[in-house]
């Protein structure tokens, strides 16, 4: 079967500015895709969307009806749309308003202005979350590897697990806060633990403590993907002794090279 192209996606464009749609058009076209339906609001693209479910959903933050938020939520929890995958388009660089959006499993987050290669760049992840590629670990034995994935998005823990499987990843178990992460950590043994910082019960902080200080594992190695961007929080973690920190949305190379890095670490 033929890997899927740019050209071969379906994109629903959600963007209340003329000008805006016409720009983002047409670096869709200058990119080979002509499969392009717009659309003023959330709740217009969300009854396309409906009836014929496309690839991919772009949208600004600000809709006259809803905000992109709101698109995206309740585009997760119909299972039609569900793994839907979404990017936004947006000037907003405040974390309250972006993090949800990268909660609900946003390929990625492109500020305004942004160039044609910055979109490019974000369709690529697109067709690799559908399509996840095949992914080789070099020199580590990714069959025998127990990993524990940690985060309360469901969607960000289907995507990190298809890209683990990807990669030949067969023992791998989920956990949605760091509180079911720790009890997983006392029943079972892992090689390595990837989690979320920000979370409802147990945070990813407190739940990296809880592994370093208090479980009968605490050397075992851990990866945090995340959305959060205050440097003091990311700088305790630091400290508490995370392997490394890996930035939500991230694209399946960068999640090998950290994994390939913390493991190789691990065994040295």
């Amino acid at each position: 079967m033929n890997r899927l192209e740019l050209g071969d996606l379906s994109v629903i464009l959600v963007e209340p500015s003329l000008t805006q749609r016409h720009i983002i058009d047409g670096y869709l076209s200058g990119l080979g895709i002509s499969k392009i339906e717009t659309f003023e609001s959330g709740e217009a693209a969300l009854g396309a969307m409906r009836r014929t479910p496309p690839d991919l959903v772009i949208s600004t933050l600000y809709l006259p009806d809803m905000t992109g938020t709101d698109l995206v939520t309740t585009m997760r929890n119909e299972p039609l749309l569900v793994d839907t995958a979404y990017i936004l388009i947006s000037s907003e660089t405040r974390f309250r308003f972006l993090d949800p959006i990268r909660q609900a499993g946003a390929i990625a987050i492109l500020p305004k202005p942004f160039s044609e290669d910055d979109l490019k760049i974000a369709l690529k992840s697109t067709v690799d979350y559908i399509e996840t590629p095949e992914i080789h670990l070099d020199n580590i034995d990714t069959e025998s590897l127990r990993i524990l994935v940690v985060d309360d998005s469901q969607m960000a823990r289907n995507h990190i697990r298809r890209l683990l499987e990807a990669m030949g990843m067969e023992q791998i178990t989920e956990a949605e806060n760091g509180s079911e992460g720790a009890q997983q950590v006392n029943d079972h043994y892992f090689d390595l633990v990837i989690t979320d910082y920000n979370m409802p019960e147990m945070n990813g902080q407190e739940f990296i403590d809880y592994i370093r200080n208090n479980s009968l594992q605490p050397t075992i190695p851990i990866l945090m993907i995340t959305s959060e961007s205050n440097q003091s929080r990311l700088a305790a973690v630091q400290q508490s002794g995370v392997s490394a920190i890996c930035d939500k949305p991230f694209e399946p190379i960068i999640l090998k090279r950290y994994l390939e890095k913390t493991l190789a670490d691990e065994n040295n």
